[in-house]
């Protein structure tokens, strides 16, 4: 990973990481044991997987940019789909709370996208090559 892609992912991780921690506590408060179980999961699931679409979108982007909007709208797609079928799955579930593992998996995605907004945002990456040429203009820029 290049310096920027690890502090996007940076920024996305510690709000995300915060913002479990307090989710866990809140769980185990609310519902003991199990629930600060069923958050502890969330947080851990939110983080992984969004992880590793941010470095899958990051191999992408050395392909080509087209490259990587794919990755990213389909990383998007796969975690959404994964999680609704993954939280589908443990709904009966009594060796944690169901429920605080969905609260968990909210909050937590939106704390991560927040942060990764933020931290896009003050990247200050080129998003022009200041070396290169204007088509058309005959080698004059």
């Amino acid at each position: 990973m290049q310096a920027n892609d690890v502090r996007a992912l940076k920024g996305a991780a510690i709000p995300t990481i915060a913002v479990g921690l307090v989710v866990v506590v809140a769980a185990a408060f609310l519902a003991g044991g199990p629930g600060a179980l069923g958050a502890a999961i969330g947080v851990a699931l939110v983080v992984v997987f969004f992880t590793l679409g941010l470095m899958a979108v990051t191999w992408a982007g050395r392909v080509s940019p087209q490259m990587m909007m794919v990755a990213a709208v389909l990383g998007y797609l796969v975690k959404v789909i994964f999680l609704v079928l993954l939280l589908g799955s443990f709904k009966d579930a009594t060796a944690f709370s169901p429920r605080a593992l969905g609260w968990s998996v909210l909050l937590c995605t939106i704390a991560w996208t927040a942060g990764e907004i933020r931290a896009f945002l003050k990247l200050r990456m080129l998003y022009v090559d200041p070396g290169s040429e204007v088509p058309g203009q005959g080698g004059r820029t």
